[in-house]
């Protein structure tokens, strides 16, 4: 038993860190990616991939050394890695969960407001300095340069990405003809130029948390599936650490383990 439990662990480690590896791949991807822009949600997910990386290794060595002291730092360590792991996921689930477009009659694209995103994400993306930064990277990412010559015909029939939707047109809506009053604020924010087009309207800042959202949605069932093998691999762990525990208070066979210094007996009497 004491065999099948540490080189099971020591498979399952092995596993896990493999496993770590498109984690720390998909944080950095959607760091550098050139359309999210945002990188708020990715970070902590790195870093817990760097963990599962560190503490795979840790496990791996006391499950196939047997060293009790490893496996133990393993042990608390994965304790607080799945709890971090989950919270990361749930607070992932509940910033980004509330949005998504509205459908333009008439087009195939969805266009983004940015009051159906929840307050925590509008907060932090209406903060001047912080939204200088992620203008900054969608203006070098040339988004909306991929569509500057599109046709009238085309934005009929043509698909939009959300930062496309909300950052390199106005809204669908504005009629420059009607009265001021009776307008999304945001037409009045549009400008022909390719430095300036929708990139203060709400949105394009709306189009962003969109594009956030869903990169996090495909992320988070990888999340789900590493927290449900971390759980697994914790378990197995704590059998490894007994039987690391046994093999290092291990007597051989035929060893007395039991001194009688004074015996109660006398043979002379």
């Amino acid at each position: 038993m004491s065999k099948v439990s540490n080189t099971l662990i020591g498979f399952l480690n092995l596993l896990t860190l493999l496993a770590s590896i498109p984690i720390i791949g998909g944080g950095l991807w959607m760091t550098k990616s050139t359309t999210t822009c945002e990188s708020f949600l990715q970070r902590p997910l790195m870093v817990v991939g760097f963990v599962i990386l560190l503490v795979s290794l840790a496990g791996f060595v006391g499950a196939c050394y047997h060293v009790a002291w490893a496996l133990w730092v393993y042990l608390v360590v994965m304790l607080f890695l799945i709890a971090a792991l989950l919270a990361v996921t749930i607070f992932g689930f509940v910033v980004v969960g509330p949005g998504g477009g509205v459908e333009v009659p008439g087009r195939a694209y969805k266009e983004y407001h940015l009051q159906n995103y929840s307050p925590w994400l509008r907060k932090r993306i209406e903060n001047s300095n912080y939204w200088m930064s992620v203008k900054s990277c969608i203006l070098g990412s040339k988004t909306c340069s991929k569509i500057v010559m599109w046709t009238p015909v085309d934005y009929l029939t043509g698909n939009l990405s959300p930062i496309q939707s909300g950052c390199c047109k106005p809204p669908s809506a504005c009629n420059y003809q009607a009265p001021t009053m009776t307008q999304d604020p945001d037409c009045y924010k549009w400008n022909n130029d390719p430095n300036l087009l929708c990139y203060e309207c709400d949105s394009c800042k709306a189009g962003v948390l969109e594009d956030v959202r869903r990169h996090w949605h495909k992320l988070s069932v990888l999340n789900i599936v590493m927290v449900m093998l971390l759980i697994g691999i914790y378990f197995v762990g704590c059998c490894a650490f007994q039987n690391a525990k046994r093999a290092d208070g291990y007597h051989p066979h035929g060893e007395s383990r039991m001194y009688k210094t004074q015996p109660k007996w006398n043979f002379y009497r």
